[in-house]
């Protein structure tokens, strides 16, 4: 449970930020209160008490922005922008892990460091450096002492979690899984061999395409000979992010919108790729991690944060998409469900009623004005709702479809979303139908018509042979059947029980009526008084099941 021994001066500092944020939620915890919606601190007071605790669960905050299957609309918003506010650790605490790391003289590997960082966040900050070989490279440190405080604040995240997993919220949710995901999460970013590990294949994916040209797009190249887990070096690139890129030319303003129209659709082609064909995907492509270089190319940088999509939910995912456009909540419906881990769901007409409600809205909307991000956010939301458990790699597929979305539309106003994705979809559906080439489509569809020439005759022979021996058996499965076949017997026994109790008085009556000896009179009064007793417990059975009209 929640172990005492080693951090209780961390748990302290933590109960007093949370209390001083005026959050009362512990004591629910404490008392181990079961509801099925807890009370959670407001989006803003979960925020600014993330940002009091530290780096640490800046990053979780970070982290949790991407479950929009977990958490509500306003949360999420409230946790997407949230950044460490951390001062940047001193150049000598940098130098001595650089020394540490590099196991060789600074000065035989670089010519020059800025001692000044460009950027600091919650888990390292970066320098601008020179080789000695003239390059000039980008060099993100990790901050000392980090991955400690963060190996003891995994373990009181864990005990948080223990004990709100005894609440009906924590159990619906499988909170211990989620916290070891967290976890897992959180120290994957702590190895910048992982990071460099990623940016290499992302660069690697995009190096090839036949929606863009490779040669307009650049992702950093990674320094491997001096890349640890506690630093990562990357090629410097010139550039702007992309907001602030300036693209004024001696050239007409016409040109300068159709410079935006080429990059947006370069951007959406590139992330498409990723999302629909690679399966593996930059997860945070905000405009701060897209630049516009002085050459003209685009840069994606930043690739810490990625997702994966396996090849069955790459193919429901893109339904999906269209199932959006076409506002079909049916297929919505039936797509969601075939993306959740169960596979069920507790109310069929509840899901279906819940989708058509958010889509309503988008009925009178043009396809320009249509915010696809927003609605896919809407769905992980509905799936909440209605208790689907969706994997969890949807929450980063959703964030960068926002964050895409989100840059796009700052950076040209004008954009038509539908524009940029239907020739996309066009592609995707033919290659989900005829394959990437047509040997491949003709050696599928040989191989499956293979498989039902084998399989089919040898069904046949068992179903003729079942039918021939009378062992053929159909079991169906109707809803509600089971009340409504108890109701029958229960009638049925009632009607001969009636018809019984009704031949035990005309026996009776007939032998009364008849009889000339005392035996037959005696046996006459038996079977009244039997009829007479049965007869009263048939209309108290009928009383008390309240059916009597």
């Amino acid at each position: 449970m929640f172990s005492l021994t080693q951090t209780s001066a961390r748990q302290r500092e933590i109960i007093e930020v949370v209390l001083g944020n005026g959050w009362d939620y512990m004591r629910g915890l404490l008392t181990v209160g079961k509801a099925e919606n807890p009370q959670v601190p407001p989006p803003e007071v979960l925020r600014n008490i993330l940002v009091e605790l530290g780096p640490f669960y800046v990053k979780l905050g970070q982290i949790l922005s991407t479950r929009p299957d977990i958490l509500p609309p306003n949360y999420i918003k409230a946790l997407t922008a949230l950044q460490a506010n951390v001062p940047p650790v001193s150049w000598e605490s940098i130098e001595i892990l650089l020394r540490q790391e590099l196991q060789q003289p600074i000065e035989s590997v670089f010519n020059h460091i800025n001692q000044e960082p460009i950027a600091a966040g919650s888990i390292g900050q970066i320098h601008r450096a020179t080789l000695t070989t003239g390059e000039e490279v980008a060099i993100k440190v990790q901050r000392p002492g980090i991955d400690k405080i963060v190996e003891q604040d995994i373990n009181l995240i864990k005990g948080i979690a223990e004990l709100v997993a005894l609440t009906e919220f924590g159990q619906n949710y499988d909170i211990v899984k989620l916290a070891d995901e967290f976890s897992q999460a959180i120290k994957a970013e702590l190895k910048f061999i992982t990071e460099a590990n990623y940016t290499d294949k992302i660069r690697k994916n995009l190096s090839t395409s036949r929606w863009f040209n490779p040669e307009e797009l650049v992702v950093p190249k990674v320094y491997w000979n001096l890349t640890t887990d506690k630093i990562l070096v990357l090629e410097w690139l010139y550039g702007k992010p992309i907001l602030q890129a300036d693209l004024t030319i001696p050239e007409s303003r016409k040109s300068i919108e159709k410079k935006k129209q080429e990059i947006t659709t370069l951007l959406f082609r590139a992330f498409f790729q990723q999302l629909y064909l690679d399966g593996f995907f930059h997860a945070d492509p905000h405009p701060g991690n897209i630049f516009y270089l002085d050459d003209g190319r685009i840069a994606i940088i930043d690739c810490g944060m990625v997702g994966k999509l396996d090849p069955r939910t790459q193919q429901i995912l893109t339904e999906l998409l269209l199932a959006i456009f076409d506002l079909d909540a049916q297929g919505c419906t039936q797509l969601t469900i075939e993306l959740s881990e169960s596979g069920k769901v507790e109310s069929l007409e509840k899901l279906r009623n819940d989708y058509e409600q958010i889509l309503r809205k988008y009925y009178d909307l043009s396809l320009s004005q249509f915010n696809f991000s927003e609605v896919v956010y809407e769905i992980l939301q509905i799936a909440r709702k209605n208790r689907l458990k969706v994997p969890g790699n949807l929450g980063l597929y959703a964030k960068c479809l926002a964050n895409l979305e989100g840059a796009a539309r700052q950076f040209n106003p004008n954009i038509n979303l539908f524009d940029e994705i239907k020739p996309l979809m066009t592609d995707l559906f033919r290659r989900q139908l005829i394959g990437d080439t047509p040997l491949q489509t003709s050696l599928r569809t040989v191989l499956d018509l293979k498989s039902i020439y084998l399989k089919t005759p040898r069904q046949i022979d068992i179903l003729l042979d079942r039918l021939s021996s009378e062992t053929l058996q159909w079991n169906f499965r109707l809803k509600e059947l089971e009340p409504l076949r108890r109701s029958v017997d229960a009638s049925a026994n009632r009607l001969s029980f009636s018809i019984v109790l009704g031949s035990l008085i005309m026996g009776a009556a007939i032998i009364s009526i008849g009889s000339s000896t005392q035996e037959l009179s005696l046996i006459s009064s038996v079977l009244f008084a039997a009829a007479s007793l049965l007869g009263v417990w048939l209309i108290i059975s009928i009383l008390r099941s309240g059916r009597l009209r």
